[in-house]
């Protein structure tokens, strides 16, 4: 967590350095994977939330901050109260206003969408062009219980991409292993233009 430091600091820094709470006064910060902060870090976290003021790292120094926090992890929260590794208080100040997103092998109508973004993503940071993703691969990645959720997916279509010397993603899906819901899966199959055109115009404009 970088809140901020001074040039009296521990690293000796030539110049005074505002951190992410400073930095995003009036404005919103967003916290990813707030389940990893240890726990002397949630105790200084907690304060800045509820009292909206912190201390810069080697400064005795008191800032005040108006900041609208958004937080995010994949942790069970609630679990790691119970076992002591998550502290009561910093949970509940987090669950002032709580959304679940289910997990991407609960809504696999997604994952047809998801594959052609990033799929687009990578081929133009690549400088390649992809024009078709074969049925099998697309059915694979459908069909896959995938454990590191989005990230996962992200990173095997980049990897996939690499390895395309086509227009035409070779994916390597022997690496998947299938996950067979118990509902039957409907998706189809939609080209990059069509996504981007799904992404671009609104329901129900022309």
């Amino acid at each position: 967590m970088n809140y901020s430091a001074t040039k009296k600091s521990i690293h000796r820094s030539n110049s005074t350095k505002a951190g992410r709470f400073e930095l995003a006064n009036k404005g919103t910060l967003f916290l990813d994977e707030v389940g990893d902060i240890p726990l002397e870090v949630q105790a200084k976290l907690l304060r800045v939330l509820q009292e909206q003021e912190f201390e810069r790292l080697g400064s005795n120094r008191t800032h005040k901050v108006d900041v609208r926090l958004v937080a995010a992890t994949h942790r069970d929260l609630a679990g790691m109260v119970k076992q002591g590794t998550f502290r009561e208080d910093l949970y509940y100040r987090f669950r002032v206003f709580p959304i679940h997103v289910p997990s991407l092998r609960q809504r696999t109508e997604d994952i047809p969408k998801l594959v052609w973004h990033f799929t687009a993503l990578s081929a133009r940071r690549m400088d390649k062009r992809i024009d078709e993703i074969p049925p099998e691969t697309m059915g694979a990645l459908v069909r896959y219980r995938r454990p590191g959720n989005v990230r996962e997916l992200q990173n095997f279509i980049e990897r996939a991409v690499i390895l395309s010397p086509q227009s035409v993603v070779r994916a390597p899906i022997s690496e998947l292993e299938p996950f067979h819901s118990h509902k039957e899966l409907h998706w189809q199959i939609s080209g990059l233009a069509q996504v981007e055109r799904d992404m671009v115009l609104p329901n129900g404009w022309g």
